[in-house]
């Protein structure tokens, strides 16, 4: 806040909650010596009086009033006041000596009074000033934390997402503040993170066929190439076409899931899973489908897509004699697993990423894109169903995908 004009600071949080906590401790300070002031003044004059009497008596009076014989002077615990004679008047002298009492009783309230009154305010504005300086210092210390997260968010790039707050305070609001500031960056890295990397992969996946398709233009029709060849590198290029569409429409497929579910409906998902199982190459394959009723909300062609791709995912990475199982449960469970090649379980969290594969890319046909299981996570997130992936252990080998969808409501509040 250096450098900055008075009336400026205090539009800042730090000047704000100085003037509140100052206000109230300035009102407690007023409160507490008008309380004094009042409860002093209150027995003050009997004090005094009192004391006065000792060495100048008072009398009694008769009066009218309804309590008879009363001294003029308050009740005191010191000496006891001079009761005259029923029916005998005071002299000038006794009346004199009662006026200097009750004067001299005054005068000495008065002046206590005014003394206690002056030297109050004095304390007071002292106080004040502390009070003050004592609110600024601590509205610092409690906002300390905050501009440790402003200042922290303020160098924040996409080349320093690993720093972090790391708040050393007691446990509290501003603590956990802070700790959830570092998760939030934490998940920011990570995302950051596999949006480099998936466009780094996208951008290789897409290069890779536009070589082929050069290199088999310039080389392979260079010359006067005959019929033959002309038709080998034809169907080589409507190949490599093939294979960029399926990428392309597979990378739109992810971006449209990853928007979420615009429109819902009942689903009849384990219909759908025996359409889609009728659909899918075998190739020799032994298929075990346990498909009990399930009906889910949600959007049918996206259903379709998730069915599709854990079905080719299952063919595409099985052996020879393997096995692909399909279920669904009144447990409002979809579970595809296959046999297949052991894999490590550490490496499943990275097979839901985008152009992740188990093994290195080879270019062969029916390969894949390495994007099936990232479109799965991403349609069940977008029905805010639950994605499990488990690696089976050997001798089987293969992988057991469980996609569990919410109850009806919740998928269709999600």
């Amino acid at each position: 806040m250096r450098g900055r004009p008075s009336w400026r600071r205090l539009r800042t949080e730090r000047g704000r909650l100085t003037a509140l906590y100052g206000s109230l401790l300035l009102l407690a300070g007023g409160g507490l010596v008008a309380l004094v002031y009042v409860l002093v003044g209150q027995g003050l004059y009997a004090s005094v009086s009192g004391a006065v009497r000792t060495v100048s008596p008072a009398y009694v009076v008769p009066s009218p009033g309804p309590v008879p014989g009363r001294t003029l002077a308050p009740d005191c615990p010191c000496e006891p006041a001079k009761a005259l004679p029923p029916g005998r008047a005071p002299s000038a002298e006794q009346l004199r000596s009662y006026a200097y009492t009750q004067n001299l009783s005054d005068a000495v309230t008065d002046a206590t009074r005014h003394r206690l009154l002056m030297y109050s305010l004095l304390a007071l504005a002292v106080f004040a000033v502390l009070s003050i300086w004592l609110a600024w210092w601590m509205a610092g210390r409690v906002l300390r934390p905050v501009g440790v997260i402003t200042e922290t968010a303020r160098r924040l790039s996409g080349e320093n997402l690993d720093e972090r707050i790391s708040l050393d305070a007691p446990p509290g609001e501003l603590k956990q503040l802070a700790d959830t500031f570092d998760a939030m960056l934490g998940r920011m890295e990570q995302l950051v993170s596999a949006q480099r990397r998936f466009a780094a992969n996208a951008a290789h996946e897409l290069r890779t066929p536009l070589a082929v398709q050069r290199a088999a233009a310039e080389i392979g029709l260079a010359g006067d190439p005959s019929p033959e060849k002309v038709a080998r590198i034809r169907a080589k290029l409507i190949g490599v076409a093939d294979s960029s569409e399926h990428l392309i429409e597979s990378l739109l497929l992810l971006a449209v899931s990853e928007q979420g579910v615009e429109s819902t409906g009942p689903v009849d998902l384990a219909a759908l899973a025996a359409a889609e199982l009728a659909a899918c190459p075998r190739d020799g394959l032994t298929v075990v489908r346990t498909l009990a009723p399930l009906t889910v909300s949600g959007d049918r062609t996206l259903l379709g897509h998730l069915l599709r791709n854990l079905l080719m995912n299952a063919v595409r990475h099985n052996r020879a004699d393997g096995r692909i199982s399909v279920s669904t449960s009144a447990e409002r469970e979809l579970t595809v697993s296959n046999t297949g090649p052991v894999i490590d379980p550490a490496d499943v969290p990275g097979l839901l990423e985008p152009f992740r594969r188990r093994a290195e890319r080879l270019h062969t046909a029916g390969e894949g894109a390495g994007l099936g299981l990232s479109i799965v996570a991403s349609i069940a997130r977008a029905h805010g169903a639950e994605l499990v992936v488990r690696a089976d252990p050997a001798p089987e080998g293969g992988l057991t995908v469980r996609v569990r969808f919410p109850p009806t409501d919740e998928a269709r509040t999600s």
